[in-house]
């Protein structure tokens, strides 16, 4: 039986975090369940840092961006002596089980804590779109919304000037946030892992582009790829296109989540309480074909990534 729950956030902030932290905390006190915040993740956790909270807590953060626990990253979490440790302060803290916001090094240090017998359950919270067991994780959502307002703007000055914008987005090795925007905003080019990079096909595509009478190109790439001030400036010297470089950053973070994003993390905060409830822990929770979902931590990491095949055939088939 659970008698005091915590919750805490843990690695990148996305917007909607904050939806499923209200939604842990109501579902669990309607069950009679005491709910403890947790500061700054895994840190706060090993520093004893914790929030009684009640109904009141929680209220207006919904429609807030970022994460009122405060999220931190803490690499030592990965040594035995360190989740023993943080298992301690649980118990001498009378806290049962633990619901845990963040990505797949979250979720592993969520399963290592229920391997010592602290149920946890994981909550997909990230931008990157980057998590396996999951079709959408919380805030890839209100972050594509992001990405395509500022590439629609990008848009407008750069047909005044018969420029080439190449705009870099954020992934992690995903390419999710840069092929969904690249369709929801008609790019000319999209340049993500699943691609591969090859500057001169990029270039060569951009000099037809010119020939055809096009005013201006749109290209977007996942970070991590290459040097985007440097591939802009190939463009103003080998094609007829004035290029510029945009690395959008930080700002696909922040914001106001998107209803979509509130709803799901709502959704999938109910879902990790029900699981506490009867007793599961060691799992994380996803959504798959619009049905909220449960999978054990293990086997949600070593699922392949679901394939994009279809998105990136659209693409092309659309440029």
């Amino acid at each position: 039986m659970i008698r005091k729950l915590g919750i805490l956030t843990s690695g990148g902030d996305s917007p909607g975090m904050n939806a499923a932290i209200r939604a842990v905390t109501r579902c669990a006190l309607g069950n009679g369940i005491e709910v403890v915040g947790i500061k700054d993740g895994y840190k706060g956790l090993i520093n004893a840092d914790f929030v009684p909270f009640n109904k009141g807590s929680v209220s207006e953060i919904l429609s807030r961006g970022g994460t009122i626990l405060g999220s931190a990253r803490l690499p030592e979490f990965k040594e035995p002596a360190v989740v023993d440790k943080a298992c301690e302060i649980l118990r001498e803290n009378e806290i049962d089980a633990l619901v845990v916001i963040g990505g797949d090094g979250s979720y592993r240090g969520a399963k290592a804590l229920t391997d010592r017998g602290i149920n946890c359950i994981g909550l997909p919270g990230t931008i990157d779109n980057d998590i396996t067991g999951t079709d959408e994780t919380i805030g890839f959502d209100t972050a594509l919304q992001t990405v395509v307002e500022a590439v629609d703007k990008l848009r407008d000055t750069s047909s005044s000037h018969h420029r080439c914008s190449v705009v870099e987005v954020m992934g992690n090795h995903c390419g999710d946030l840069a092929v969904y925007s690249g369709i929801a905003c008609g790019a000319e080019i999209v340049v993500t892992p699943e691609t591969g990079y090859d500057e001169e096909d990029i270039l060569e595509r951009l000099r037809y582009l010119d020939n055809l009478g096009k005013n201006h190109a749109i290209v977007i790439i996942s970070e991590k790829i290459c040097d985007v001030e440097g591939l802009a400036r190939k463009i103003s010297a080998t094609t007829g296109f004035s290029g510029r470089s945009t690395v959008l950053g930080h700002i696909q973070r922040g914001g106001s989540p998107s209803p979509k994003d509130r709803v799901l993390a709502s959704r999938m905060g109910e879902k990790a309480v029900d699981l506490l409830v009867s007793g599961v822990g060691g799992h994380c929770v996803g959504i798959m074909n619009n049905e909220i979902i449960s999978l054990p931590i293990n086997e949600a990491l070593s699922m392949p990534k679901t394939s994009r095949k279809a998105l990136y055939r659209l693409f092309d088939r659309l440029v």
